[in-house]
């Protein structure tokens, strides 16, 4: 049976894959995310993809999963914030409206000489609602450390960053890290045999 490798260090998507029973272990990427791509839904698959295959490289007959997750507003990437100031910014720009978390999710499979034979890679999005933020709140959320490792600086799964959502449209995993029902519905085709580990 083939291991399975997260190709991310996020203990969110972690927490997600744990969640649903699949056994596998964690090997981050340390690549080079710098891209020139400026459509973001490209720019997830893109990101996504280049981790998986670099983690491909140190494993053989594994199946890869990389992934990755930005926030647009406006056409605006925001990725995660440098510092208290940034971090203020992205979400004094977010209150009050609408965004889009995009998440790009790349499923790569080796054969025993670590080649890749495999190599397939989606992008979900949601949409989602802030009500107005109050300045306070803002200023309390980011002393916590909270925005730090989390793009467009917020987390839905947090104590206060889950008050700042008014309403979503679309996958609330997504905006998590990780699209749990596009992944099923994608790894049932590509490769059955790991469904068949998550059901045993």
């Amino acid at each position: 049976m083939a291991r399975i490798i997260l190709a991310s260090q996020s203990p969110r998507r972690k927490k997600l894959l744990e969640q649903i029973g699949l056994k596998f272990e964690v090997f981050p990427s340390n690549v080079d995310e710098t891209s020139e791509q400026q459509n973001p839904f490209a720019l997830v698959e893109e990101l996504a993809l280049l981790k998986a295959k670099h983690v491909a490289a140190k494993f053989s007959e594994s199946i890869i999963i990389g992934a990755d997750t930005i926030v647009v507003f406006k056409d605006q990437i925001l990725g995660k914030p440098q510092d208290a100031k940034e971090a203020s910014a992205m979400l004094n720009l977010l209150s009050g409206a609408t965004h889009e978390v995009c998440t790009g999710v790349a499923i790569v499979k080796t054969d025993k000489n670590n080649q890749i034979t495999h190599k397939h890679s989606f992008f979900e999005q949601t949409k989602v609602t802030f009500s107005t933020l109050d300045e306070r709140d803002i200023k309390y959320y980011i002393q916590k450390g909270a925005p730090f490792d989390k793009a467009g600086s917020y987390g839905i799964q947090d104590d206060l960053g889950a008050l700042f959502v008014e309403h979503i449209s679309g996958d609330y995993y997504n905006i998590v890290g990780f699209p749990l029902n596009r992944f099923y519905r994608e790894i049932k085709e590509i490769a059955p045999e790991v469904v068949k580990l998550i059901s045993d």
